[in-house]
C-alpha cells in the first residue's frame, strides 16, 4: 500500500477509535445524569425536616441532632426534604449570611454521608403569600446564591423553587415567576432536578393552572396531600378558618379511604397526559387526632401514592404532625409503622 493511503487509513481508525472512544464518553456522561422519573424512584420515602428548628439561629439549641440522618436512613427512608426559611436569613441587599450557609453545607453534607437524598426546599411561602414583589426579589436573590454553590453537588441533591405559593402568588403570578426562578438555576445547573409545585399550596386541584417549559424534563412535580382538612388539621390554630378546640374527629370508612385513591388517581392522569414524575412532598395528620385514626390515614395516603408510582415525604420528622419522638429519642412507632411497614 502507498504510504500516503497507508497513512490516510492509520489516521482515519484513529479518528474512529477516538469518535467511539468519545461517544462511549457521553453516553456515559448522560447515563450518569439520571432523568426525572428515575430520580423519583431514587427519592422513594422521604421525610421533612428542620423546618422549625434552633439549628439555623442557635445551633448549640437545635433539637436535629447529627446521628439523626443516620437514624432517617436506618428507619427505611431515601430522603429528606430540607425546609429552609432564608429570606430571615437575608442582609439588606439580599444576600445570606455566611453563618446560615455554613450551616447549610453541614447540613448536605451529613445527609449525603448518611445516604440520603437532599431536596432544598425554599419553605418561605408566608412572606411570599402576603407579598408577591418582595417574593420575586428575595426568591430569584436565593436562588442566584444556592444554585451556583451547589452546582458540582451530587444529582442526589434536588432543588424546589418554593415551597405552597399561595394567596398573592397566584397562577399567573407564579407561572412567570417559576420560569424565571428555573432559567436562573439552569444557568449554574443545566441537568439538575427541579421541584416545582402549582398555586394553591400545591393542591392537587391547581395542576391543571401549573405553566411548566416543555422543553425542560427535568422536573419532578410536587403536590400536597391534606385531605379531608378537618380530620387531618383538627385542633390547629393557623388554617382559615381555625380549626382550633374542633378535635375529635375520626377516619377510617371505606369510603373515605376510597377518597384517597380517587384523589390521586386525579394526579396519576394529570401526570400522564403531560408526562411529568410525581413527588407527594407533605402529607401528614396533626397530632391532635386520634392516633389509630392518624396511623391509618398515613398508612393509605403512603401506599396510595407508592402503587402511582409517586415519591413522598411525610410532614415531620419532629414537632407536630411528627414521625420522631426527640424527648425520648425513638419513633412515634404506629406514624413509623404506617408510613413504613415492617
Amino acid at each position: 500500500m502507498p504510504f500516503l493511503v497507508h497513512r490516510r487509513h492509520t489516521m482515519r481508525r484513529r479518528w474512529i477509535l477516538v469518535a467511539t472512544v468519545l461517544f462511549a464518553m457521553t453516553g456515559l456522561a448522560r447515563a450518569a445524569t439520571p432523568d426525572a422519573a428515575e430520580q423519583v424512584r431514587r427519592l422513594g420515602r422521604g421525610i421533612n425536616i428542620l423546618g422549625y428548628d434552633p439549628l439555623w439561629d442557635s445551633p448549640a439549641e437545635a433539637r436535629f441532632q447529627p446521628l439523626d440522618y443516620a437514624r432517617i436512613r436506618a428507619g427505611g427512608f431515601q430522603t429528606v426534604r430540607v425546609n429552609l426559611q432564608a429570606f430571615s436569613h437575608m442582609n439588606a441587599a439580599n444576600q445570606l449570611d455566611p453563618r446560615w450557609l455554613s450551616t447549610l453545607d453541614g447540613v448536605v453534607r451529613q445527609a449525603e454521608a448518611a445516604g440520603l437524598m437532599v431536596i432544598l426546599d425554599e419553605h418561605d411561602f408566608i412572606p411570599c403569600a402576603k407579598d408577591a414583589a418582595l417574593c420575586r426579589t428575595r426568591l430569584l436573590a436565593f436562588w442566584t446564591q444556592i444554585a451556583p454553590r451547589y452546582r458540582n453537588a451530587p444529582d442526589s441533591v434536588l432543588f424546589e423553587i418554593l415551597n405552597e405559593p399561595n394567596d398573592q402568588e397566584k397562577p399567573a403570578v407564579w407561572n412567570s415567576l417559576l420560569a424565571d426562578a428555573l432559567a436562573l438555576i439552569r444557568r449554574s445547573n443545566p441537568t439538575r432536578t427541579v421541584i416545582i409545585g402549582p398555586a394553591y399550596s400545591n393542591t392537587i386541584g391547581a395542576l391543571g393552572q401549573l405553566v411548566l417549559p416543555d422543553a425542560d424534563r427535568n422536573i419532578i412535580v410536587t403536590v400536597h396531600y391534606y385531605e379531608p382538612l378537618a380530620f387531618t388539621h383538627q385542633g390547629a390554630s393557623w388554617t382559615t378558618p381555625s380549626l382550633e378546640g374542633k378535635t375529635g374527629v375520626t377516619w377510617g370508612t371505606p369510603a373515605e379511604r376510597a377518597a384517597i385513591g380517587h384523589d390521586l388517581d386525579r394526579v396519576a392522569d394529570w401526570a400522564r397526559l403531560h408526562d411529568r414524575p410525581i413527588l407527594i412532598g407533605e402529607f401528614g395528620a396533626f397530632d391532635k387526632g386520634d392516633m389509630a385514626s392518624r396511623a391509618a390515614w398515613t398508612s393509605t395516603v403512603a401506599r396510595a401514592a407508592e402503587a402511582r408510582g409517586f415519591a413522598w415525604c411525610y410532614w415531620q420528622f419532629d414537632s407536630n404532625f411528627l414521625a420522631f419522638d426527640v424527648a425520648r429519642g425513638d419513633w412515634v412507632a404506629p406514624i413509623h409503622d404506617a408510613l413504613v411497614p415492617r
